[in-house]
């Protein structure tokens, strides 16, 4: 299912208008991500599992800085992954707390910084 936030198509299953979904529906769950295999944003992993046709693929290093990959479901302000890996835990545009438990997903969605 499609829902437009801020502008955006985003892709996912139960999408509230701040981009939270069936499988992250907390207060601070107000993100989606641009995947890299398809340029389709989602709320999470599991929608792209649930609605995507092909496996996901995770942003590599060379485009963090060019590619905006990460949109603020509160205020609608577009990130590039670099800019996410260092104010992750908020949004620099409307100062809105991420969840910090993302950070246990980064591997699914962007290349290992090692």
């Amino acid at each position: 299912m499609k829902t437009q936030v801020k502008g955006e198509f985003v892709s996912g299953v139960e999408i509230d208008s701040e981009t939270r979904c069936a499988h992250y529906r907390g207060e601070s769950d107000v993100i989606a991500i641009k995947f890299y295999c398809c340029r389709v944003w989602y709320p999470c992993h599991a929608c792209h599992a649930a609605e995507a046709d092909h496996a996901p693929r995770v942003w590599p290093k060379y485009l963090w800085e060019s590619e905006r990959a990460i949109l603020c479901g509160v205020c609608g302000h577009q990130q590039t992954v670099s800019e996410y890996m260092d104010h992750g835990t908020w949004c620099p545009n409307c100062r809105v707390p991420f969840n910090p438990g993302c950070r246990l997903h980064h591997h699914l969605y962007f290349e290992s910084m090692n």
